[in-house]
Order: C-alpha cells, then sequence, then structure tokens
C-alpha cells in the first residue's frame, strides 16, 4: 500500500506500508523533508511497524514521538502528518495527480443558477460520469450565500438588501455568510472524487484542498495561509472563505467551494449582513471591515488576470484541460435552480 499526503507549508510525506493479521508491517517512509540525525528515519519505521491498522493519525504519531531519539529536529514533516500519510495509504487514497482535471469557466450566471450547478456537477463527478473539475465562476448578479445551516433573519438585513437589489440564496455547503458583487468577488469550486481526501479527517481536507492556491497566491506576492477550519488568511486580514459538502451517491465525491475578496464595497456588506460581535471577537477584530483585505490592494493586479495565474497554477502543478457544462448538466441545473435554489423553502429553511 502507498500513501502520500503534504500538508500546506510542509513537504511530501511517502509511506510504502503491508497489511498482515491487522497490522502493519514493512513500513517505509520517505519523502523530500529534512530530519536530523539521520537515524530517526528508522525511528519512525520501526515505531510504525506492528501498530494496529486501525490506529488514527492521532495515535500514530504519539507511537512516532515516543520512539524519536532526543534532540530530533525535523523540518517540513511532523509525526502527524506521517500518522495521515499512512492512514491514506491504508485507505487507498488518491493523488491529484492520479486524475484527468477539466476546466469549467462560462459567462455570468445567476446565484441559484450557481448553486445548482455545484450540487449537479459534483453529483456527476460521484456518478463516474464527470473527470474531476475546477469551475471558476462568473456572478451574474449581486447576492448574499448563505449557508445550509444559518438563520435567514439572523445573517440578513431584508429591507437592506432590497435596497441595494441584493437577493439571498442558501448553499448546500455550510459555513458562514458571504458577500458578492459581481467584478469584486473571485469564486471557485472543486470537484473531486472521495478517494481524493480518503484518509484525512474533515479539518485536515479542507487544508489539502486549498494548498495550491496557497501556492497560486505566493506566486502573486500574497503571503496566505490556511486559518483552521474553512479561512485563507494574511498578515493584512482574511481573503477567502472555503465551505464543503460530501456527497454519498455513486463513489462519493466533495464539493469544496472557495470565495475570495478582490474587492469590496465594505460599507454596503456591513448593511446587508448582520455580523455578529462573537464572529468578529473571535477572528481578534471589532470591525467587519478590518477582517476583510481584498487581493487587488494585495496583488496590484486586474481581477482578470489573478483569475488568470490560479488556473496556470493548478494547470502546472496537476494539469488541466478545458471542459464545459454538458446540455444535460445545464439541464438539470436549470431546474434545480428553479424548483430548490430560487424556491422561498429552501432559502429559508432555517428562518
Amino acid at each position: 500500500m502507498h500513501g502520500e499526503y503534504k500538508a500546506p507549508g510542509e513537504k511530501l510525506v511517502v509511506v510504502d506500508l503491508d497489511v498482515e493479521d491487522g497490522v502493519l508491517r514493512r513500513v517505509r517512509v520517505a519523502g523530500d523533508f529534512f530530519l536530523e540525525p539521520d537515524e530517526a528515519i528508522l525511528s519512525i519505521d520501526r515505531a510504525l511497524e506492528g501498530a494496529p491498522a486501525d490506529t488514527d493519525a492521532s495515535g500514530l504519531a504519539a507511537r512516532i514521538d515516543a520512539a524519536l531519539p532526543p534532540g530530533t529536529q525535523m523540518y517540513g514533516l511532523t509525526s502527524e502528518g506521517v500518522g495521515i500519510a499512512v492512514r491514506r495509504a491504508l485507505a487507498h487514497a488518491t493523488d491529484w495527480t492520479d486524475y484527468d482535471w477539466q476546466l469549467v469557466h462560462e459567462p455570468p450566471q445567476s446565484p441559484a443558477l450557481h448553486m445548482a450547478l455545484d450540487e449537479v456537477i459534483t453529483a456527476e463527478v460521484a456518478a463516474g460520469r464527470r473527470p474531476p473539475t475546477l469551475r471558476v465562476w462568473e456572478w451574474g448578479a449581486p447576492a448574499v450565500v448563505i449557508g445550509s445551516f444559518q438563520s435567514l433573519r439572523n445573517e440578513v438585513d431584508a429591507e437592506a438588501a432590497e435596497r441595494h437589489g441584493i437577493g439571498v440564496v442558501r448553499r448546500i455547503s455550510g459555513g458562514g455568510a458571504m458577500f458578492i458583487e459581481p467584478g469584486n468577488t473571485i469564486t471557485y469550486s472543486l470537484s473531486v472524487p472521495d478517494a481524493l481526501v480518503q484518509g484525512l479527517s474533515f479539518a485536515d481536507s479542507y487544508a489539502y484542498l486549498d494548498d495550491w492556491v496557497l501556492g497560486a497566491l505566493g506566486d502573486m506576492g500574497v503571503k496566505a495561509w490556511y486559518q483552521p477550519l474553512n479561512d485563507i488568511a494574511t498578515e493584512a486580514g482574511k481573503i477567502a472563505g472555503a465551505a464543503q459538502k460530501r456527497m454519498v451517491t455513486g463513489a462519493g465525491a466533495v464539493l469544496h467551494h472557495v470565495t475570495m475578496a478582490y474587492d469590496i464595497d465594505a460599507d454596503k456588506m456591513t448593511e446587508v449582513l448582520r455580523i455578529g460581535r462573537e464572529k468578529l471577537s473571535d477572528k481578534g477584530t471589532t470591525s467587519a471591515k478590518k477582517r476583510v483585505d481584498p487581493l487587488r490592494r494585495q496583488t496590484g493586479l486586474p481581477r482578470e488576470a489573478v483569475i488568470e495565474r490560479m488556473i496556470a497554477s493548478f494547470r502546472r502543478r496537476y494539469g488541466l484541460t478545458e471542459g464545459r457544462v454538458t446540455e444535460e448538466e445545464l439541464a438539470a441545473a436549470k431546474e434545480l435552480a428553479e424548483s430548490k435554489f430560487s424556491s422561498p423553502e429552501w432559502t429559508a429553511r432555517v428562518p
């Protein structure tokens, strides 16, 4: 069995192993990390040898920590990361480069249709009828997108939203509300087979699926990092929020979508969104305006150039071919946008 894992900011960890009689055998850990002293790598292998195959990543990390020679120094490597690589090997997890990725980047669509396309495309990936897909959104209208479990009246000032001509849609994933204006937002979705995140905890899967965009931002001079559970942050403030939905039909798939603030009308946002004091305080700030720092200021690039560089970065890493939404997918999404995502029953399902 073979497993690989690279945490954001860390080096690649590779584990090869067998399982016999319910325990790990012939474990070999490798990678492009740095480790001192040299013999510590043998201590890691020995610590994993004989471990019950159902040991979780934390338990495997504890075995490694207990076996390391005094004064061991790890660079680009953590015991937890090794444990995750083992779990991915045992789960027969796949890697990004195992797939032929497809890009979908089409003209502006309504907010309700975007919600529906996410659901339809990810279901198609789960069923094996569509390859793993990176979809870059273009917004046809301003909107507030609320999380699947959020209270509509607690999150949105309906009067202010109507005054500014901003509609409200509810997505299928959890997380917080997003304030959207065409031209001021960069949104993308990853619809990936469940096998890509096998062996990862829910929290670890966020970091894993966000890693490529951190590299893309770094190439544009933006030092960004993953901030648990679902934020992408910089020293100047938050620039993006992520959310996920797991599809259990077929072989299973994960929808991971991210909204990034390219520019923002902070005054309008704070009128329309009811941003609670607790949400602000746990981010270490008292002003919603200070929480978000747009990419326009940090990169100095036009929005289209930021998107082009993000796509190019993904293509260099994993390969990416041009694709489109099929006629069948679009028809299904239009029906779903009308029957579900435009319906008051769905939008206000948590009043």
